[in-house]
């Protein structure tokens, strides 16, 4: 793939090593750094390289596997039994790395557990173990690719019936990016597009890393999809200028009741469309939804460094002594969801209970 393609894949595994595209370099520079040990996955996912939670999931999946790989059988005890001992313990002190890189993204912690669990439940050898951890770490990027795409499916199922093309409004970025491919919220403005429903998107340009400017634009001058940048403060006047027929947007963590934590910023857009009448949509994988957790005030809040607010790139903005407040992460109660599209199906907040069996 190279970056005239657009057909956006963040996440390859390739001759061994994991590609991932740079995304702290975008829109600059299209560039993919190559990762072949655990430790160098965990920086790539604290530091941003790779991020969006599907995208995060996958990553630590592959990060899980490679951790796998470090451990030579050599170095183990000539016991079959002790050897598995062994590998597992080190397992799990590779998750441990991985947990500590982004709190508040579910998918990495599902990601780990999934990969956890398979190395427990296989009965084969430490050499048999790697080769199924690489296998499932695949299959989770597979299924996300098949989810992104039956997410941008169900999104056209509730788009708003008028005659008129719609205009979409996102923040942050939940595209091809954010995950295996193809993305969540973009997914279903991909998919809108693709069917003839799309006039425009209006991109947040999401301070403070500034993701909708540098990362959802460039994806769809990728696509010519039309996109319009907005700073953040102008989502309520555009929505007040008739400009905004619905908004759609993506999501690190969602709660038991529908509370849904996204990308700081996220909840002031719901109170405006809330007070103008406009949709408001959460696009997520089912596994975004955390069940154990009753609702948003209980999930952990990422606290970013100060510098991606009192610099943008390397130029300071800020006066030198000011303070500065910093999550990454901001939640959307569930009254101000109309949905939650997800592949199997768009749901209302308060029906969610009735899936967590499914």
């Amino acid at each position: 793939m190279n970056s005239n393609s657009n057909q956006i894949y963040p996440v390859i595994w390739q001759n061994d090593r994991v590609s991932l595209i740079d995304q702290t370099r975008l829109p600059e520079e299209y560039s993919r750094v190559l990762i072949s040990r655990s430790g160098d996955m965990a920086e790539a996912i604290k530091t941003m390289i790779v991020r969006g939670a599907p995208a995060i999931g996958v990553a630590a999946a592959y990060g899980m596997y490679l951790g796998a790989t470090e451990i030579d059988i050599k170095d183990l005890s000539d016991d079959i039994a002790t050897q598995r001992i062994q590998f597992l313990k080190h397992l799990e002190g590779v998750a441990d790395l991985l947990r500590q890189t982004r709190p508040t993204a579910v998918n990495l912690f599902w990601a780990i557990a999934i990969m956890l669990r398979t190395a427990y439940e296989e009965t084969g050898t430490v050499e048999e173990i790697k080769h199924t951890l690489l296998q499932t770490a695949q299959n989770i990027q597979a299924q996300d690719l098949a989810t992104c795409q039956a997410i941008g499916d169900t999104g056209l199922e509730v788009l708003p019936h008028t005659p008129e093309k719609l205009r979409i409004l996102t923040h942050c970025n939940a595209g091809a990016l954010a995950t295996a491919g193809y993305g969540t919220a973009l997914g279903v403005i991909r998919s809108a597009w693709r069917e003839n429903r799309l006039e425009r998107v209006y991109a947040d340009e999401t301070r403070p890393r500034l993701q909708g400017a540098k990362l959802t634009a460039w994806e769809c001058v990728q696509e010519k999809i039309p996109v319009t940048v907005i700073t953040d403060n102008m989502a309520a006047h555009c929505m007040q200028q008739n400009m905004i027929d619905m908004v759609v947007v993506g999501a690190d963590r969602i709660a038991a009741n529908g509370d849904a934590a996204n990308k700081i910023g996220t909840y002031s857009v719901a109170i405006a469309a809330k007070a103008h009448d406009i949709p408001f949509y959460v696009a997520a994988p089912f596994s975004t939804i955390d069940f154990d957790l009753a609702n948003g005030s209980l999930i952990p809040i990422e606290q970013r460094d100060a510098t991606e607010i009192f610099q943008i790139n390397n130029s300071s903005v800020c006066a030198k002594g000011a303070d500065f407040y910093t999550p990454a992460f901001d939640v959307t109660p569930a009254e101000l969801i109309t949905a939650i599209i997800t592949e199997k199906g768009a749901i209302k907040p308060r029906d969610l209970i009735n899936y967590q069996m499914q």
